[in-house]
């Protein structure tokens, strides 16, 4: 077996882990909405069990994504841009929320969102990937 001549950059790879962060952190929640849901704790359960696996279902796009980018695959990019995309929401809510408890937690989201973003777009990443800049027609 002969390695890959050209190395995963570390941009690359730092981007990959943050994808599956995210991946993990989804599936996560989403498994403990689901067992809260089934032994009936919260207040609505079927609506914890639907929450929990469309998480689960969730997660598993970034997880997805992160895999098909430590293996230097383009078609890994869209997804895992559009994941830290989306995570920017829940970080904006979060940011807003009343209870300060949870301000917090919506800093770490976004930093987290802004990171993959920022990782991803680098020019680092986008050769390694294969994917061209736009022609300056």
């Amino acid at each position: 077996m002969s390695a890959d001549p050209t190395p995963r950059p570390s941009r690359l790879t730092a981007a990959a882990a943050v994808s599956g962060l995210e991946g993990v952190a989804l599936v996560g929640y989403g498994v403990y909405l689901l067992v809260m849901g089934l032994l009936g704790r919260p207040e609505s359960p079927t609506q914890a069990e639907m929450g929990g696996l469309t998480l689960i279902a969730l997660g598993a796009f970034p997880l997805v994504a992160a895999r098909g980018l430590l293996l230097c695959r383009s078609w890994a990019r869209g997804p895992a841009l559009i994941t830290h995309l989306m995570a920017l929401i829940p970080a904006w809510s979060l940011l807003r929320s009343p209870s300060s408890a949870l301000i917090p937690v919506g800093i770490v989201v976004g930093v987290v969102a802004v990171t993959g973003l920022t990782l991803l777009i680098s020019s680092e990443t986008t050769r390694a990937l294969g994917i061209r800049p736009p022609s300056g027609d």
